[in-house]
């Protein structure tokens, strides 16, 4: 299977997607299956994952409906409040659908640097891998290592980075970034997703090369087994097409092997995700 292991849907409403500025005109309308289906098949990919945009139940249960209705929508990383009380029955309730395999919170925008490392989040993080989930990590190059605490507290607890944690591409910056990274992926139950790249760089301004020196951070310290590649569509298209965007990962593993280009193209987020 090829898959997109990062992708969105949302019907557009201003109160409720804040963070698309006026510089995102471009995303402020609708962006539903059928959309994107077209787009999967033009690039030859199987599926994708379809990941939350707004931190809302209402909004996972409108993902689940949309996976159970579109067969390539192979799974679904929604939202559930990790600091509620009410944790174990909303995970009881949306377990409930095969397709819900991750969450993911907007760690990225919360102002509590250490948000992570809360009684209250840490004890929903504990109870994820009784339900067989992953749990998603969106963040900012500075929360990397408070990121790292966490995966080694919960060292059963199946990771993955979005993102390969937005490192400064448009600055051409590096540093702390990559030896960050390189800590995280020691960790061996982290995962890392070549994704979110164009959008960290000058939109529409960027060339292939300037990729380059990122991606070799990525795979000389997750290896070919603990990547996947995911789109991020529709936010890409600030600053590149869907196939454009893929095409800058196909085009880079291209000097690996096919066993290493089919794990990053799709096995490894069957694997981690679907449980193939």
């Amino acid at each position: 299977m090829r898959l997109d292991a990062h992708q969105h849907f949302w019907r557009y409403d201003p109160a409720q997607y804040p963070w698309m500025t006026d510089a995102m005109q471009g995303l402020r309308r609708d962006f539903s299956p059928d959309d994107l289906k077209p787009l999967l098949d033009t690039v030859g990919f199987d599926g994708s994952i379809a990941v939350q945009a707004r931190q809302s139940l209402v909004e996972t249960e409108w993902l689940l409906e949309l996976a159970e209705r579109h067969s390539f929508i192979k799974g679904v990383v929604g939202w559930v409040d990790l600091r509620s009380p009410a944790l174990p029955e909303q995970l009881e309730r949306y377990t409930a659908h095969p397709k819900l395999v991750g969450v993911r919170h907007v760690v990225q925008d919360e102002p509590d640097g250490e948000f992570m490392l809360g009684t209250d989040f840490r004890r929903g993080i504990a109870r994820l891998q009784a339900f067989g989930l992953a749990y998603d990590l969106l963040v900012f190059p500075r929360h990397l290592p408070v990121a790292l605490r966490l995966v080694r507290e919960f060292q059963a607890q199946p990771f993955v980075l979005d993102h390969i944690g937005k490192p400064a591409i448009r600055e051409h910056g590096l540093e702390p970034w990559a030896s960050d990274l390189r800590a995280l992926a020691r960790c061996q139950n982290v995962w890392c997703k070549l994704s979110g790249l164009v959008t960290e760089a000058a939109w529409h301004q960027w060339r292939p090369a300037d990729f380059d020196c990122y991606l070799d951070v990525v795979i000389e310290a997750f290896g070919a087994r603990r990547l996947m590649i995911g789109s991020d569509w529709p936010v890409c298209t600030l600053s590149a097409s869907y196939e454009t965007t893929l095409g800058l990962v196909m085009d880079y593993v291209r000097r690996f092997s096919a066993s290493e280009q089919a794990a990053i193209l799709g096995g490894n987020g069957e694997r981690f995700y679907v449980g193939s």
